[in-house]
């Protein structure tokens, strides 16, 4: 094989291991959008508006989560385009060159060739060899810049399709704020004492203080029905949509160590229950933030840290996959997400829970009981 015919097919080859375009993710993840954005309508209307609208602004986290991821590759992939296509600008003129000489000459002058018949039929051995290869070169440049075209539609319509979606899920956590608020038809286990919820606040340092006196603020409390669930451990989804920063044990930059799990958010992300529970505290404790303390089962006790928001009341019991609450922050505007994704960033989640699991009033590794292998 000639040096010309090698060289084309290497970078026939070198194209085709990246034809798939990553810009076909973010179109997708504007479809699921709109599909979020058609629910909500519908959510608000739903017998069950709580179930509903917790399903929308989860659907609508994800959908511009997916959107950030593809836009973000849909920009590398772009500029990788872009800088391939300058690189070889001169080996395209050739190429082109090469096609046009080809396409232009008449099959005699082709054939002819100063050796005689001999090299006339090298000659043409070696243009049979070479063309096709000219050819895919040429079909994957054309698939080159008919990609980018396409990247380049995709930047362009993103700003709209980012703006609608962030409207969307403000929207539907304020209906979602505004149904909890208007439920009436949950279960109570007891009904918190205010008073002896002060004083114990007041007079404990600790979380292991204050999670052994969490007993005593309730009145009327009923111990839950015998034939209740027993949570799957090792199988429970995560609270938040997020990516985990820190494990049980792993100290922190100043060098402390805490026993459960942090997990990095973006901004206002909806933490929901993984499993039927009690709610046996929300509010403010110690240097943890605003709380929420969870009861899934007799001695075991959740504790997520760092919300901005809480949902329920003390002794309500709440079923799986009901909304405890909104992390802080502000949103981003769509022009901002932009300009992170176009720059290769877009990937801060400036906010942060803090989850610890307690059984018998020991903190226990979170890990034995929910799944992580899917960080969000």
């Amino acid at each position: 094989m000639t040096r010309l015919a090698a060289f084309v097919l290497a970078l026939c080859l070198a194209n085709a291991a990246g034809a798939q375009s990553p810009g076909a993710a973010a179109e997708a993840a504007a479809r699921q959008l709109a599909a979020a954005s058609q629910s909500l309508d519908q959510a608000r209307s739903a017998r069950d508006r709580v179930r509903a609208l917790t399903e929308t602004v989860r659907a609508f986290e994800a959908g511009l989560a997916a959107m950030r991821d593809g836009l973000r590759a849909a920009a590398v992939r772009q500029l990788q385009l872009e800088q391939g296509l300058a690189a070889r600008e001169n080996e395209i003129a050739r190429l082109l060159t090469a096609l046009q000489t080809i396409s232009r000459a008449p099959p005699p002058v082709l054939m002819a060739h100063p050796d005689g018949p001999i090299g006339a039929a090298r000659s043409g051995m070696l243009l049979a060899e070479v063309t096709p290869a000219l050819n895919a070169e040429a079909d994957s440049l054309r698939g080159d810049l008919d990609e980018v075209r396409t990247l380049r539609r995709l930047q362009e319509q993103a700003e709209a399709q980012l703006q609608d979606g962030l409207l969307g899920v403000q929207a539907a956590r304020l209906a979602l704020s505004n149904a909890i608020a208007d439920r009436t038809d949950l279960p109570r286990r007891f009904t918190e004492d205010p008073i002896k919820t002060a004083i114990l606040i007041a007079s404990t340092e600790t979380l292991d203080a204050f999670a052994s006196g969490l007993s005593q603020i309730g009145e009327g409390e009923i111990p839950p029905p015998a034939n209740r669930a027993v949570p799957e451990k090792g199988r429970l989804p995560l609270p938040v949509q997020g990516q985990i920063l820190r494990r049980a044990g792993e100290a922190d930059a100043a060098g402390v160590t805490r026993p459960g799990l942090v997990i990095a958010t973006r901004p206002q992300a909806l933490v929901t229950t993984p499993v039927a529970a009690t709610i046996r505290y929300t509010g403010p404790l110690l240097d943890y933030g605003t709380v929420a303390i969870l009861e899934p089962q007799a001695d075991t006790l959740f504790v997520l840290a760092g919300l901005s928001q809480v949902f329920g009341a003390t002794g309500e019991v709440i079923p799986a996959g009901s909304p405890v609450g909104l992390m802080g922050g502000t949103m981003p505007q769509a022009g901002a997400i932009l300009s992170q994704t176009s720059d290769g960033g877009g990937t801060e989640r400036p906010e942060t829970l803090y989850m610890e699991v307690r059984e018998g009033n020991r903190p226990v590794d979170p890990l034995t009981w929910f799944e992580t292998d899917k960080d969000g």
